[in-house]
């Protein structure tokens, strides 16, 4: 064993696996996808547990195949026997050479949903979860099989078992969706949400005030009655055990108060029945007893709830008189409360998750509201590595460079954004995209290629901002100024 703790077998493979992402990198440098796929291959072969050496290969796969979402032609004579050794390898559960073969699969279709759900599979089975993770999200995705229930459920247990329960509920959600009346879904959407940090802090086992911090504040009075008779306080719980959800979890945090288990189930218990100061507190009284980070978050997500009812219920208001000016004023100050608590809360998220690109572009989504471009842009350069929001990523950069003048950076993130933007999966950003490549177009004069980018946006919404009137005008010869305004973006 090596000093850095390391076989020299294992330092072998690590220094072949680098060899090859660097020429692979090269090679895609120069758009030789062939080379770059096989080093990728190498890289994912060598060293499995490495995340970044996957997801460059399905990046690179699929641009050698250019976004086809069919992979490679005549593919029919080898599928069979990758296939054959994939089912013998799950019957041996011999889980390196199902990766492997699945693998040799992904490289012939990088779109194939079980293909992908076999490398989730195979890597959840070597305990490297967010690879698992990383396969089974492209199994039903858009380009995959979005349908699957079996991939779906998979895909959950994966988020379940990496304890990301917000995750695991959404794709339970789209169970749901799919089948309605399958009460055991339900069933396990409402327990993982309590859930979603007693495992992590694993407070459930906590036995005494040794185990964790003694509670500062007192536990919330709800389900219970005081009466003072003399000098005599007695408190009477109104319902009997059994009677009230609510009233059963006062009792156990009064009960045992130096449970946080207790408190969480309580906190979730209120934000699932939109009681959200009574949970925003309960979190409150959790965190004094385990000044757990994760505990904060789960506050903090109740807190950006509550300032969203407000403003909804602005919004409602202002709607039902519009010329309230003070429901305008109350609108566009929780507007403004709700930005930058997101923004102050995603920093500190960001901070503490570096890797988690998905974060990263939600920050830079609220600091392109809050029009801080500069510091939206070296966020979202960091997002775009990941191939599932790359698309949406770019169509950000686009907006951000252009809001900042830099016209052809903005037009080289548009065109890249397209290249992987279809309108029946993606309408929003694929419209907007064409829009500004448009009216830059029209600015640079080609009024050929405006045209063109018009006419994709009128082929499927004919009512999108103003492009009917600014095709009118190419066609017409009319002039007008074409300064181009971003606007906000979401």
């Amino acid at each position: 064993m090596s000093d850095s703790g390391y076989s020299p077998e294992e330092i072998r493979k690590r220094k072949l696996a680098s060899d090859c992402f660097k020429r692979a990198t090269e090679a895609m440098a120069k758009q030789n996808w062939d080379y770059a796929v096989e080093m990728l291959l190498t890289c994912a072969k060598v060293q499995p547990e490495n995340l970044v050496y996957r997801q460059s290969l399905t990046g690179c796969l699929r641009k050698k195949y250019k976004d086809n979402k069919t992979g490679a032609s005549m593919t029919f004579m080898k599928l069979p026997g990758i296939r054959s050794r994939l089912k013998k390898a799950r019957s041996a559960k011999n889980w390196s050479e199902m990766d492997i073969a699945a693998l040799e699969g992904h490289a012939l279709n990088p779109w194939d949903g079980q293909f992908n759900a076999d490398l989730g599979d195979a890597a959840r089975q070597r305990d490297f979860l967010e690879i698992s993770v990383f396969y089974y999200e492209l199994a039903v995705g858009p380009d995959g099989a979005p349908k699957n229930v079996e991939f779906l459920t998979a895909l959950a247990d994966v988020h379940e078992l990496r304890r990301n329960y917000s995750a695991a509920i959404a794709t339970l959600e789209r169970i749901g969706k799919l089948d309605p009346l399958n009460g055991s879904i339900r069933s396990k959407i409402m327990g993982l949400g309590a859930d979603q940090t007693i495992n992590r802090g694993r407070y459930d086992e906590a036995k005494s005030t040794q185990d964790v911090k003694e509670v500062k504040n007192e536990a919330p009075k709800q389900g219970y009655e005081e009466s003072v008779k003399g000098n005599v306080k007695t408190t009477k719980e109104v319902l009997a055990p059994g009677e009230s959800e609510e009233a059963d979890l006062l009792r156990m945090t009064r009960k045992e108060p130096a449970n946080v288990a207790h408190y969480l189930k309580l906190a979730d218990f209120y934000r699932r029945n939109g009681k959200l100061e009574d949970s925003a507190n309960t979190f409150k009284l959790a965190l004094n007893v385990s000044n757990d980070p994760n505990i904060r978050e789960q506050m903090e997500d109740v807190e950006l709830d509550m300032v969203r009812r407000n403003l909804n219920f602005a919004k409602e208001s202002a709607s039902k008189d519009p010329s309230n000016e003070q429901s305008r004023l109350d609108v566009a100050e929780l507007a403004t409360e709700l930005l930058q608590q997101e923004i102050e809360i995603f920093s500190r998220r960001v901070d503490r998750y570096p890797n988690d690109l998905r974060l990263k572009h939600e920050l830079a989504k609220r600091y392109m509201r809050a029009k801080k471009f500069d510091k939206a842009i070296p966020l979202l350069q960091a997002a775009s590595k990941d191939i599932r929001i790359e698309a949406q990523v770019l169509a950000s950069l686009g907006s951000c460079f252009l809001a900042k003048k830099q016209n052809s950076l903005a037009k080289r993130q548009f065109e890249k954004a397209l290249e992987k933007l279809n309108a029946n999966d993606n309408p929003i950003p694929f419209k907007e995209c064409h829009y500004y490549l448009g009216r830059l177009s029209e600015e640079a004069g080609d009024k050929a290629d405006a045209e063109k980018h018009y006419t994709e946006i009128l082929a499927i919404d004919y009512d999108y901002r103003d492009t009917v009137d600014r095709m009118t005008r190419i066609q017409g010869g009319d002039e007008e100024s074409n300064q181009i305004d971003t606007g906000e973006h979401e």
